[in-house]
């Protein structure tokens, strides 16, 4: 027969690995959403367009050559907390959708990278002509590290998927004592009184009139 102190050591290793890929998880997600987001406001292409008084430098955003990457990090953060208030099912669900945030996240920066249409309509808007050319276009690193933000949060749902079932919720710990009823005091009868001290003579009297032996013989 196997006593319970003998089982505590096997219980803490097999939840050594859940807390490790816990940890992994809420540190790629966090920080994999945080790039995505900070990238999005980065240039990701510059150039020039020819207006009457010379050339006009032109810089594209992230944000401006596409969305996608800053809306997914911000649903993928949402479904990495998410993740802790869903059980079972649902947080197989929400675990595949923030992998789905991190592909997409990916793919999004990636075709961005070398896209110049988001130039092309600043210089449209700035010189008045709809079929104004971008001269000197170049693009930036930032679209790959919003790309490696998507990764990191790509990493997270993975995880999530495969070892989510192990990780706690939120309210587990509002559950712990759900099932252990509390004692109840029985109807018309008197709380419990702490014994008499009989170093304090104001305690003696007291248990005198209660009708008790302050002695405690």
């Amino acid at each position: 027969m196997t006593s319970s102190a003998d089982s505590r050591p096997e219980t803490a290793a097999s939840a050594r690995p859940g807390r490790r890929s816990l940890a992994v998880a809420l540190f790629s997600g966090a920080v994999g959403a945080a790039v995505a987001l900070l990238s999005s406001r980065q240039p990701w292409a510059e150039g020039a367009a020819e207006v009457a008084g010379g050339d006009f430098p032109l810089t594209a955003t992230g944000s401006d050559v596409t969305g996608a990457p800053a809306a997914l990090a911000i649903v993928g953060l949402a479904a990495m907390v998410a993740v802790f208030a869903v059980r079972r099912a649902g947080r197989v669900l929400v675990a595949a959708l923030l992998a789905l945030c991190g592909a997409g996240t990916v793919a999004a920066a990636l075709l961005g990278a070398s896209g110049r249409s988001a130039l092309e309509d600043k210089a449209a808007q700035v010189s008045g002509d709809a079929t104004a050319a971008v001269t000197g276009l170049t693009h930036t690193s930032w679209p790959y590290v919003a790309a490696a933000g998507g990764v990191l949060i790509l990493i997270a749902g993975l995880l999530a998927l495969w070892r989510g079932s192990s990780w706690p919720g939120m309210s587990s710990r509002y559950e712990r004592g759900a099932g252990v009823p509390r004692p109840r005091r029985a109807a018309g009868a008197a709380p419990s009184q702490a014994p008499a001290d009989p170093e304090r003579p104001e305690d003696l009297w007291k248990a005198l009139d209660r009708g008790e032996d302050p002695t405690g013989a």
